[in-house]
C-alpha cells in the first residue's frame, strides 16, 4: 500500500512539473506560465498558478528561452535579424529532423571501411570479410568524416545526435552493400573457376 501511495505521489509530482510552460528570462528568472501567444516581438501568457487571472505580455528581447510543457523549447538569440526581430532557434523535434536530413544530404561515408570489406570478401572469402564488416559497421563515423554543413548546428546536442545516428545508418548500409557485392563477385569467381577445371 505504501509503495502504491509513493508511486501515485511521484506521478502527480511529475505531471505537475511537466504540465507547465516555463519562460526563462535573460537575467535567469523563471516564470511558470501557460503560453497564450508568441508573435514577432512579444509573448503573451498567464501565470500557471492563477490561469483564470489576467494575461501578461513580455517582450521577446527580455526572454532567453521558453521551455514548453511537451518538452520542446524556443531559444531567443540576442542577435537581431535585419528586420529587427529576434531570431528563434528551432524546437527540439525540428532540430532532430534537420540533423537527419543534413546527414542524408552531406554524409558521404568516406573512410567507412566499406572498401576494405568488399576487398576482403573478394580476395579471401565472405566468411573472413564478416570480421571487418561487423567491426566497421558497429562503430560511429569519426568526426572528421561526418562532413557536417554547419559547425554551429553541430553544437546543438539534438541536431548532432540525429546527424550522427543517421550517418551511422548510412555507413552500415554502405558496408553491408559492399559486403554483398564482394561476396557475389567471390561466389561468381569460384563458380567460374569450378566450371573451368576438368
Amino acid at each position: 500500500m505504501k509503495k502504491t501511495f509513493l508511486l501515485v505521489v511521484q506521478i502527480l509530482f511529475a505531471t505537475f512539473c511537466f504540465s507547465q510552460d516555463v519562460i526563462i528570462k535573460a537575467n535567469g528568472e523563471e516564470i511558470k506560465s501557460k503560453i497564450l501567444e508568441v508573435n514577432q516581438t512579444e509573448v503573451k501568457y498567464k501565470n500557471f498558478d492563477y490561469q483564470s487571472g489576467p494575461s501578461y505580455t513580455i517582450s521577446k528581447s527580455e526572454i532567453f528561452m521558453i521551455r514548453y510543457q511537451n518538452g520542446t523549447k524556443d531559444v531567443f538569440n540576442d542577435t537581431k535579424s535585419k528586420t529587427g526581430t529576434i531570431i528563434s532557434v528551432m524546437p527540439t523535434e525540428e532540430m532532430r529532423t534537420k540533423g537527419r536530413e543534413d546527414a542524408i544530404n552531406y554524409y558521404r561515408g568516406r573512410n567507412s571501411g566499406a572498401g576494405w570489406t568488399m576487398a576482403t570478401s573478394i580476395i579471401t572469402s565472405p566468411l573472413f570479410a564478416l570480421i571487418p564488416a561487423i567491426a566497421c559497421s558497429s562503430s560511429e563515423p569519426s568526426d572528421e568524416n561526418l562532413n557536417a554543413p554547419n559547425d554551429k548546428l553541430m553544437r546543438d546536442a539534438e541536431y548532432k545526435r540525429a546527424y550522427v545516428d543517421e550517418s551511422r545508418k548510412i555507413k552500415k548500409k554502405k558496408i553491408w552493400k559492399n559486403f554483398g557485392i564482394g561476396s557475389g563477385i567471390w561466389l561468381g569467381v569460384i563458380l567460374l573457376l569450378g566450371g573451368i577445371t576438368p
